[in-house]
């Protein structure tokens, strides 16, 4: 088995997630209070004042300057969302027959694809009649990401450009990497989001349903990096709803050990 740390983002307390196997730790973010036995990025070196604009990235963050320190170089850091979980394998389709519980096919230390990869991201989202980059500027702006492009040191810039004229990127900054490409990733990724932020502040545009496009734009470049610069491998993942996700409902029982709960998933993307 692997040495294995995936820390859960939450920016408030869910109760499922003390229910999840031990190597998934939840971390929480933000403003919000958390119990005593979760992982706080307030507590340590962090930039937690920058969440409303980064997101899971403070996350990231917060696991460099704090978490590191004892880990081996290929020891492997993962990250997932309290909505989204990682599943033990790469689906092509919904298990809608299946009588499963869902946490028996969350992600196992044992999968042999860490055997075969230094990266796993979630399964692409294949875009049928447009460019990553023109998805990009529908959903969030003309030209905000080409400007911010130019931030990036040249070669990385072109790479990235070449990416975004692709139709496929693994979305929500989910990803499981060794060690010393987790601490590349953020050498690269942090001082290429401050310049973003300083950019669309300067050009009022972190406002209404922009105020995270810091990142959305780091969401893009992570799925570019890994799959650039790492042997990247890929797996399916879950999206949990709100009576998985209910604190009422997890005070009784764990519902993501029902029998069923597996019929639903993965969830799968394609525009």
């Amino acid at each position: 088995m692997i040495n294995l740390d995936i820390y859960c983002m939450a920016i408030q307390y869910f109760g499922i997630l003390d229910k999840l196997p031990p190597y998934i730790k939840p971390l929480g973010l933000g403003n919000n209070i958390f119990p005593k036995h979760w992982l706080i990025e307030k507590n340590g070196e962090n930039i937690s004042n920058m969440n409303k604009h980064y997101a899971e990235a403070t996350g990231f963050y917060w696991i460099w300057k704090n978490r590191l320190k004892n880990k081996n170089e290929n020891d492997w850091i993962g990250s997932c969302q309290h909505r989204r979980l990682w599943l033990n394998d790469y689906y092509e389709k919904k298990q809608k027959l299946s009588i499963k519980s869902l946490y028996s096919n969350l992600l196992n230390p044992n999968n042999k694809i860490f055997l075969n990869c230094d990266s796993v991201l979630l399964q692409p989202t294949f875009l049928k009649n447009e460019t990553v980059l023109e998805q990009f500027e529908k959903v969030y702006g003309k030209n905000i990401i080409e400007n911010c492009i130019n931030f990036l040191e040249k070669e990385d810039a072109e790479k990235f450009k070449n990416y975004l004229n692709g139709n496929e990127f693994s979305i929500c900054n989910m990803f499981i990497t060794k060690v010393h490409h987790f601490k590349n990733y953020c050498e690269y990724l942090f001082p290429w989001l401050d310049k973003c932020l300083d950019y669309c502040n300067k050009n009022n545009l972190c406002k209404d349903a922009n105020v995270r496009l810091p990142i959305f734009l780091a969401e893009r470049y992570t799925s570019y990096w890994f799959s650039t610069n790492t042997n990247v491998k890929y797996l399916s993942f879950a999206r949990l709803g709100n009576f998985l996700l209910s604190n009422k409902i997890n005070r009784f029982i764990n519902p993501i050990k029902v029998p069923f709960t597996f019929r639903m998933y993965p969830t799968i993307h394609d525009f």
